[in-house]
């Protein structure tokens, strides 16, 4: 049974798929906007003029999905408690991912080797996400 991560990033879901395509090579899946759903959330269960954000959409990323979506308010994402694991096919392919995710966030831990990779590093990104970039050995 597949895990995914549900990400919400008050209303920044648009950059964050921008960065996460040109940082990641991630693909949209599936994009839906609060004023192109079905049926309209409950009185007062979104933030006023939040039409356009994007209610869920759905991220390929390698052989694994991720789900974004902008959330229901303006109150600062959180992303304290976890990390999301990333495996690289190379060092050279590891060193670029994280270059890309620490551009405007901050390098964790630089990548390096490790009794269980060939090369591991932690980046936070721009939006406060922690990634762990391997390469396992």
């Amino acid at each position: 049974m597949p895990i995914k991560p549900y990400l919400f990033f008050s209303g920044r879901a648009d950059e964050a798929i921008a960065f996460y395509q040109n940082a990641l090579g991630a693909e949209v899946n599936f994009l839906l906007r609060f004023d192109e759903s079905p049926e309209p959330p409950p009185p007062g269960a979104l933030a006023p003029d939040w039409g356009k954000k994007i209610m869920h959409s759905c991220l390929r990323i390698g052989d694994s999905e991720v789900f974004l979506s902008d959330g229901c308010g303006t109150g600062p994402a959180g992303f304290n408690g976890f990390g999301v694991s990333l495996e690289a096919k190379s060092v050279a392919e590891a060193e670029r991912m994280f270059g890309a995710l620490a551009d405007g966030g901050e390098a964790r831990m630089p990548l390096g080797e490790t009794f269980f990779a060939v090369t591991f590093g932690m980046a936070v990104d721009r939006f406060g996400v922690l990634w762990m970039i391997i390469v396992p050995k």
